[in-house]
């Protein structure tokens, strides 16, 4: 079953993480403990996506799976594209099938544009069609100057998080558009309050925000609906295969609710994004923040 941990009624002091790091990106999932929660034991779906096919990327961990094993309880079957993590993509391919979808698994690095039209290809043979496109993949790489950033790192960042959104995206756009889907993407809450030691990371999170109130207006016409979700600090493997150990224990712990948030703390805002629930909303952004006032 899928980590479940209680969190009500516990206090900032027992939110505190185990000093934990990983050597590289992406993280492991099944090295984190404790290990992010996936989904609620009283979560039940409703249906809202019924029928659907969801591509999740980055759905291999963290929020990714989370949203992907949320889509099977509400009726989805998923395709979820990673760059490598096969144990943890093949652990979110049984809690979605445990759930009764179907769940496809597609690798490879969809900041190269062959790469990702290949990816969507796959999920459009597989299931015939694409309703919902979560982009979601990214990576950071924290760094104590903006001359420290050099361009292979300036390069990677905005490969991984901004032109793998765009080649996936207009590759699952026909798809897109002959299904009335809609699209969710992934920016942060640093696009709106900025982060002194992820400058290029925030930067890339910003031209999502753009990206997605464009796009948006850009795709009104053809019925596709077009949002965001800006996670604050979220428990997933980015976080010990970024930060450092003491850090990593204390992670989250300045927001005002005293805690990261997990990842089924944000994914229940993709559902709703997915779902028809949201069809008057689009070129909006949801903030699962901990409480924190970004005004976006």
């Amino acid at each position: 079953m899928a980590n479940k941990s209680k969190q009500k009624g516990e206090s900032s002091k027992e939110q505190q993480r185990r000093k934990q790091s990983q050597r590289r990106q992406p993280g492991r999932q099944g090295k984190m403990r404790p290990e992010p929660r996936v989904i609620r034991d009283d979560y039940r779906g409703s249906g809202k996506l019924e029928g659907k096919v969801a591509l999740v990327t980055g759905g291999d961990s963290g929020i990714g799976r989370s949203v992907a094993v949320m889509f099977a309880h509400e009726g989805a079957d998923v395709a979820i594209a990673y760059l490598e993590e096969q144990n943890d993509a093949e652990e979110t391919q049984r809690l979605v099938e445990e759930a009764g979808r179907k769940c496809l698994l597609i690798k490879g690095d969809l900041g190269r544009q062959a790469v990702a039209k290949r990816a969507v290809e796959k999920a459009i043979k597989q299931f015939g069609g694409i309703d919902v496109l979560v982009n979601n993949a990214a990576e950071q790489h924290p760094q104590d100057s903006l001359e420290a950033i050099d361009e292979k790192q300036l390069t990677d960042t905005f490969r991984s998080n901004v032109f793998a959104m765009f080649f996936v995206t207009q590759a699952a756009l026909p798809s897109l558009k002959q299904r009335k889907g809609s699209i969710v993407n992934t920016t942060s809450v640093t696009a709106y309050r900025g982060s002194p030691s992820l400058i290029d990371y925030a930067a890339t999170k910003g031209a999502i925000v753009s990206f997605t109130r464009s796009l948006s207006q850009a795709l009104a016409s053809d019925g596709v609906r077009v949002n965001a979700v800006a996670p604050g600090p979220i428990w997933t493997p980015l976080i010990p295969a970024t930060f450092p150990a003491e850090k990593v224990a204390t992670f989250g712990g300045q927001t005002p609710l005293g805690r990261a948030g997990e990842p089924d703390e944000c994914a229940g805002c993709y559902v709703f994004l997915a779902s028809p629930e949201a069809s008057y909303m689009t070129g909006q952004v949801l903030h699962p923040n901990g409480g924190e006032i970004i005004n976006g």
